[in-house]
């Protein structure tokens, strides 16, 4: 095997993640019991701010004999992980489990890893190094979800997304035998020669797409791949929730447009009613099903599936500008995002975590910031100018209207309609209903990023230029 096929410095950010991880959990466990955490989680953040680093100076091309790529598309996706990342482990600091002690420090150690999955997610060139990816991502987040171990929520969080995760995780491994199996190869490059070769498309190779695309579904929680997602947002501790509604979820985007845009790519016209049909059952499934929610963690699980509905209409749309559509929206959606799930870590009173939507009334009076910062993010949910989520779905819609979907466009814009009903309710709660009991002071950790990504929400439009060019450059590279 040739140095250049092996190229070993392209995955310099990930081989650096890696050892960080195992330096960081030896440190961890040579500390005693209890006093790791604060440690641990500021070598994690370092160490992904270091990753993200060399991942903009790391060089472009594949290597490990063709099963792993460095584009501009991975690029962007792992600077987008990275940052959901950093900002999750930050939710960690300020956050105390029911006996008011920190999360134990594997926790942050735990995210690096799922982390480092998520990152060779994004740059796979091959079907098994997109397994392996998914796994080591999959594996670390199902003990994240039951890291609390006295609570009984939590517990049964972990063993839910276990439990439905490995069956998914085998749906996808049986979609990757039978295209094996009818390609002859696992090579992104390998199966779009094969599949222009074959002229008629075998059945047995449109089966393992769709094993695929609904093992792949899961992980976004699209519908109907969903049910795991509210019980699990719900028990998992509130940083953790995070996490999974950012990080993971854009590598499994990555791993969506890669795959699909790219081997798949020549046989759009086979899985797009596929997708659309998710797409629909995301977005209106999403909107109606968060209406009764009183807990804003499970609203935020529906929430998240209406999301990930619309981010999927650039994908359905299987051109250049719903690729980079998609990417924009996903960028929209970590800030706005990330901002909402720091506002739901700083809700505590005398020390214990409020999950209700009831706990929010009256915000606008007794903490006038922190209720104005929620509110913009609601607003920029619900696509309200000049917000970021109003150019995400501006873009997504757009994007779907020019390739011929307007069925598609018109049941998005009634779910955002619908959509805003309950987003604006807990507006609504916190500027009129009347004031609950005082909750307590937010920790600086928490004021720092939800007013980052306040601002990032509302200045959105003035990166709009760079961020469009990087994502048009980043579309570019899956081959438009």
């Amino acid at each position: 095997m040739s140095m250049t096929s092996f190229n070993w410095t392209i995955a310099v950010p990930e081989i650096v993640l890696a050892l960080s991880g195992i330096v960081i959990l030896v440190a961890g466990v040579l500390q005693r019991k209890g006093e790791g955490f604060f440690s641990s989680a500021m070598l994690s953040i370092a160490a992904f701010a270091v990753s993200g680093s060399l991942v903009l100076l790391s060089p472009m091309g594949e290597g490990y004999a063709g099963t792993f790529v460095n584009d501009g598309f991975a690029r962007f996706m792992k600077m987008l992980i990275l940052a959901g990342a950093l900002v999750a482990v930050a939710l960690t600091f300020s956050y105390r489990t029911r006996d008011k002690t920190t999360l134990p420090f594997e926790t942050p150690v735990l995210m690096l890893f799922s982390t480092l999955g998520a990152m060779i997610m994004a740059s796979s060139a091959n079907l098994m190094t997109l397994f392996v990816g998914l796994e080591l991502s999959s594996l670390s987040i199902y003990i994240l979800c039951a890291m609390e171990r006295d609570s009984v929520l939590s517990s049964e969080a972990g063993l839910k997304y276990f439990v439905l995760g490995s069956l998914a995780s085998g749906l996808l491994l049986y979609g990757i035998s039978l295209v094996y199996g009818y390609a002859g190869t696992m090579e992104y490059t390998g199966l779009v020669a094969a599949i222009r070769a074959s002229g008629a498309l075998p059945m047995g190779l449109i089966v393992g797409i769709v094993f695929i695309v609904t093992g792949l579904c899961f992980k976004l929680s699209a519908v109907p791949f969903h049910m795991w997602t509210p019980d699990v947002y719900q028990g998992a501790p509130t940083p953790v929730t995070a996490y999974m509604a950012g990080a993971p979820k854009f590598a499994a985007f990555a791993l969506f447009l890669r795959v699909m845009a790219g081997p798949f790519g020549t046989v759009a016209p086979r899985w797009q009613i596929l997708i659309e049909t998710v797409s629909v059952l995301s977005m209106v499934y999403g909107a109606f099903a968060a209406i009764p929610q009183g807990n804003i963690k499970r609203l935020m699980a529906y929430s998240s599936i209406g999301h990930m509905g619309y981010a999927m209409m650039g994908l359905a749309a299987a051109s250049l500008a719903g690729i980079q559509a998609t990417l924009i929206y996903l960028a929209a959606y970590f800030v706005m995002n990330a901002g909402v799930f720091a506002c739901i870590t700083a809700m505590r009173r005398k020390g214990r975590e409020v999950v209700s939507i009831s706990d929010l009334a009256g915000l606008g009076r007794t903490d006038p910031a922190m209720a104005a910062v929620l509110a913009l993010f609601m607003f920029s949910m619900v696509g309200a100018p000049p917000l970021a989520g109003f150019f995400g779905k501006f873009l997504v819609f757009a994007a779907a209207w020019q390739s011929g979907l307007y069925v598609l466009v018109v049941i998005g814009a009634l779910s955002s309609i619908v959509g805003a009903y309950y987003y604006l309710r807990i507006v609504k709660v916190m500027y009129f209903d009347s004031p609950a009991e005082v909750l307590d002071r937010p920790a600086p950790s928490l004021l720092f990023v939800s007013g980052s990504m306040g601002l990032a929400t509302a200045l959105f439009v003035a990166g709009m230029g760079p961020l469009m060019a990087w994502a048009h450059q980043a579309a570019l590279a899956l081959g438009g």
